[in-house]
């Protein structure tokens, strides 16, 4: 016979099944808790749940399942009776809700009403299944919110990633705390595409939405079997043979030519119309690079959860290195095709997006590096090739003679360097680049809307000794013909046109490209946005007077270490997506004059790193110029660039930075400015934006005559560390 006992806890199963509507609402949960003066983690211990459950449980965005319910039911009702709410009090306000970017990205396009996102080459993954996830506009008091949509996808309401560790618990962005119960990494793929809500909608109309990213902390690897330390160091890859490797192929995953490495993107091929891929990152194996996200790595999970959440907000959901990101937030911006209906079938298909990068295409053979099939065809292998033969655009890196040093200068006790911001970000504003590959033409007649390479000698346009030549990168004056991007040469007819110098411009021969477009436009657009956004939560914003501007500069970074990381990952990203467009080849086993794997790309443009790199040195260059004009006393004579005595020039350009001397140790003390305290016209600039410029560093005037002397370039070191190795 069934004892009562049994018969009570059947009862109580049934009662745990059906208690849908037995817990008050999630604010009375908290308030009850809080008037017993109980914590969060104590509830935890009692119902044998983790603190981060009893947080979603108060929040509303997940519920408590059996059995755990009934019992938390249970204390509730007990704390209910102890502390009734009193009636005059005002019902609590909700969980707030995350705050919105001003560069929100677009909802994705409903699919039954856009052709246009029907026909996607690589449609939008399918909803996630209904779950208790919760949802992504809460915050807790410990993580901070993270911008978000301004219309939410339900197919991605956990936000765009998740960081995991090694209980199983997924750290989402605004505190959203996940119970991930895989432990191996095929179910981990399983369970992200079928029940977590991760990803981001598209930022194009024709474009795809962001695949879920799942962050490994080293103790989640470990619960997944994978090893802390990758033993292959020069491919960066689990050998075939790994178990985990064996795991995904046996599950009919597949993974991309870079294999299983930091950055793993695992998929499988698109079913009727349906993405199926996740990608991993591997903080043990080096994913988050210490020179780009600074000490992110070391963080906690929700805190890494929170940049990245942060940067995937403003930028774009991390798939590799920031300068991959970089990278992917052109194409992402720009698709290489849209929907297009075929007249003859009526149907929509695939085909090229005007003003987008569509195909690839080889570049000119003096635009090409010396491993590229194109240049390796004509000269051998060693073969040191000279500024006729080869394009050689690349920022400044120069020093003055000092022998040039006037007696004033050498009075001065400070060296001050002022340093651009995002100078290539800004050199990418309204830049217009070639899409169409190189068309060879003898002895054209210079047009600067027309895209390309000049093979044109700019040795006969003299400019003040003391001055760094705008047409070289070493600064020194050119020898002869030489192969220049449009925006070098646009430059010198500036030059000779506006103060008259005797000289012309004459190409000999040129690559051109005629098929031109902004193309960089929205990439300078939204990472300049993220820029100024992450700026402004640092506390440098664009209303600030120049003394408050510096002084707010001197503490930002210390403001916010998580936002500091996003900070220096936004302008990673830039300088890191400029070089992708010119990857060299990789692999140990690429033999010279062979192709290489990013050839195949439509990014793969050459043309386009040098246009945007020669227009931050000419930008550079100008600044300078106007600078050196607006401090000397008696304007310059028509037909000639000798400048006066007293102008202010630099000593040493290093890309983005210039080191001027001064009296004072701060750039006010000699930036030149109007008889109403404004920035003179055209010249350097102290502010926030992409093109004005900042305080770098200030050293004594000896040190800096010192490293001339050595033949050191002291914008390298002007901050006291070596800016090539800090990323600037």
């Amino acid at each position: 016979m069934t004892s009562e006992n049994e018969l009570f806890r059947a009862v109580d199963a049934l009662l745990e099944q059906v208690a849908q509507n037995d817990l008050p609402p999630p604010a009375e949960r908290r308030r009850l808790r809080e008037a017993a003066g109980l914590s969060q983690a104590q509830i935890a211990a009692a119902l044998d749940a983790r603190r981060e459950a009893v947080g979603n449980w108060e929040l509303g965005k997940t519920e408590p399942r059996p059995p755990k319910r009934a019992a938390y039911a249970r204390l509730l009702e007990g704390l209910a009776a102890r502390f009734p709410a009193p009636h005059a009090e005002a019902p609590v306000a909700p969980a707030p809700e995350a705050f919105t970017s001003s560069s929100a990205v677009p909802p994705a396009p409903d699919p039954a009403q856009s052709p246009t996102a029907a026909a996607t080459p690589s449609p939008a993954p399918a909803a996630a299944k209904p779950s208790s996830s919760p949802h992504p506009g809460a915050t807790t008091a410990t993580t901070k919110p993270v911008p978000a949509p301004a219309v939410c996808d339900e197919r991605f309401a956990n936000g765009p990633l998740g960081v995991l560790d090694g209980e199983g618990s997924l750290f989402c962005v605004g505190g959203l705390v996940l119970d991930c119960p895989a432990k191996t990494v095929p179910a981990l793929v399983d369970w992200t595409l079928s029940e977590a809500q991760l990803g981001a909608p598209r930022l194009h109309p024709s474009g795809k939405d962001a695949d879920p990213l799942i962050v490994l902390t080293a103790a989640a690897a470990q619960r997944l079997g994978l090893p802390l330390e990758l033993e292959d160091r020069r491919e960066l890859r689990l050998p075939e043979d790994h178990k985990v490797v064996k795991q995904l192929g046996r599950a009919k995953w597949q993974l991309t030519r870079r294999g299983f490495g930091p950055w793993a993107r695992i998929y499988r091929p698109a079913e009727r119309g349906r993405r199926q891929c996740v990608q991993l990152a591997l903080l043990p194996w080096g994913a988050l690079d210490t020179r780009s996200w600074g000490s992110t790595d070391q963080l906690e999970p929700a805190d890494i959860a929170h940049v990245l959440g942060t940067y995937a907000a403003r930028v774009i959901t991390p798939r590799g290195s920031t300068a991959v990101c970089g990278l992917e937030v052109m194409t992402a911006l720009r698709p290489p095709t849209r929907a297009v209906k075929d007249e003859a079938s009526g149907s929509w298909v695939s085909g090229p997006l005007p003003g987008s990068l569509t195909e690839a295409v080889d570049p000119a053979p003096v635009e090409a590096p010396d491993e590229h099939p194109a240049a390796a065809a004509l000269y051998p292998r060693g073969h040191q090739r000279t500024p006729a033969e080869v394009l050689d655009e690349e920022a400044y890196e120069w020093i003055r003679d000092p022998q040039l040093l006037s007696d004033a200068e050498c009075e001065r006790a400070f060296a001050v360097g002022i340093d651009v911001n995002t100078a290539f970000l800004a050199a990418a504003n309204r830049l217009l680049v070639g899409l169409s590959g190189p068309v060879h033409v003898k002895a054209p007649a210079f047009d600067k809307k027309t895209p390309g390479s000049w093979l044109v000698d700019l040795s006969n346009i003299e400019l003040d000794p003391r001055l760094p030549n705008p047409f070289t990168p070493h600064g020194t004056p050119p020898e002869g013909p030489a192969w220049y991007a449009t925006p070098t040469v646009a430059y010198a007819q500036e030059l000779i046109d506006t103060y008259r110098l005797p000289a012309q411009i004459r190409p000999l021969e040129a690559w051109i490209r005629t098929e031109a477009s902004p193309y960089l436009d929205p990439w300078y657009k939204r990472l300049s946005e993220a820029y100024k956004a992450t700026m402004a939560d640092l506390g440098v914003t664009s209303d600030l007077s120049e003394e408050e501007f510096l002084a707010a500069m001197e503490q930002h970074k210390a403001t916010d270490p998580a936002l500091a990381a996003v900070l220096s990952a936004i302008k990673s990203t830039v300088k890191g997506g400029i070089g992708k467009l010119r990857e060299r080849p990789k692999s140990i086993r690429h033999k010279f004059g062979e192709r290489w794997p990013a050839l195949e790309r439509p990014t793969w443009r050459p043309d386009i790193r040098a246009a945007v790199i020669s227009t931050a040195r000419v930008n550079m260059h100008r600044k300078v110029l106007k600078t050196a004009l607006a401090t000397q006393h008696a304007p310059t004579p028509s037909g000639h660039l000798l400048l006066g005595r007293d102008a202010l020039l630099p000593i040493a350009l290093l890309s983005d930075c210039a080191v001027y001397l001064s009296d004072g140790p701060s750039p006010l003390d000699f930036l030149p400015h109007t008889a109403d305290g404004k920035p003179a016209a055209g010249s350097f600039r102290l502010g926030v934006s992409p093109g004005m410029v900042k305080h770098e560093g200030t050293q004594e005037l000896l040190w800096a005559v010192q490293m001339l002397d050595e033949g050191h370039n002291p914008a390298r070191h002007i901050k006291g560390t070596d800016a090539a190795l800090d990323g600037e």
